[in-house]
């Protein structure tokens, strides 16, 4: 048993579990917003509750686990990576291929009992998921790649909830896009000089820390103005001035998160985790205040 706690441990440490944090306030918010545009009602049911969140949590493991297997070569001589159980030996590569496996599985077979669309756009899904390892090797947009990853959740939130593509949940994937992009960025700082040395094309390896602080400013302040699109998208319909308020408060939070880095480099870790997990729940519970408050 105790083996078994320890193997269960290893694996949330590969897929860094508590960052599951920064996409689920968006799928639950889209979900919302679709019940509410259909069914009058913010609640979609425990069905579509259940189901949402094992297809977000297996898809995120399936992502994470590629992204680990695909990075070992890059991550066995980074010395911020050196822990990590793949790299560490804690856990093998056989290990990690079933589970990649298990999780794509799951994802796909839930999909199918959601609705026809989710099914289908199941496959592309995982394919968006792969390519984010890849595209560090020969472009800066990997960055973008890995917002458009995070970016998914609020397109899926639509899909489960209302079988459609909303374009709520197009401009809502926008903004957590060029959000995600815009802290990848500051966290990107810590691997800067490794990344240099391994020729990765990361934006700070490639243009260095001023810029990337300032690309990253500029994302930010489009994952606001998208955000702002998105709550008046849905104006009147669902949302009104307090998710309003909620949007001004996510851009708050931003701001400080780059007040912060500025301030100090080895305050990234803070910067990342802590604020952005701070911002996504925020942002749900105004979200859901306004639509409860309607």
């Amino acid at each position: 048993m105790n083996l078994f706690w320890i193997k269960f441990k290893d694996i949330l440490e590969l897929i860094v579990f508590k960052h599951s944090i920064f996409a689920l306030p968006f799928l639950f918010s889209s979900m919302i917003i679709g019940s509410k545009l259909i069914n009058g009602t913010p609640w979609f049911g425990f069905k579509a509750l259940i189901l949402g969140i094992i297809c977000a949590v297996s898809a995120r493991n399936f992502a994470m686990a590629t992204n680990r297997l695909m990075d070992e070569d890059i991550d066995k001589d980074n010395p911020r990576c050196a822990n990590r159980p793949n790299i560490s030996g804690k856990i093998g590569k056989k290990s990690v291929w079933l589970f990649i496996i298990l999780n794509a599985v799951i994802f796909l077979f839930c999909s199918y009992f959601i609705n026809t669309l989710a099914f289908y756009l199941s496959f592309p899904v995982l394919f968006v998921l792969v390519i984010y390892s890849a595209f560090k090797r020969f472009s800066s947009l990997a960055h973008l790649v890995l917002g458009f990853c995070l970016g998914l959740a609020p397109i899926a939130g639509s899909v489960i909830v209302m079988g459609e593509i909303h374009i709520y949940s197009v401009i809502l994937c926008l903004g957590v896009t060029f959000w995600t992009a815009g802290f990848d960025l500051l966290y990107s700082l810590q691997d800067m000089d490794y990344d240099k040395k391994a020729g990765l094309y990361s934006i700070p390896s490639q243009f260095g820390a001023k810029a990337t602080l300032l690309i990253s400013a500029f994302f930010h302040v489009l994952a606001v103005l998208f955000w702002l699109l998105f709550v008046w998208q849905v104006w009147g319909e669902a949302l009104g001035y307090i998710a309003l308020f909620g949007v001004c408060i996510s851009g708050i939070i931003l701001f400080f998160e780059h007040k912060i880095v500025r301030n100090n480099f080895n305050h990234i870790d803070k910067a990342f985790f802590t604020l952005n997990g701070y911002l996504s729940v925020l942002f749900f519970i105004f979200i859901l205040v306004d639509l409860l408050w309607n």
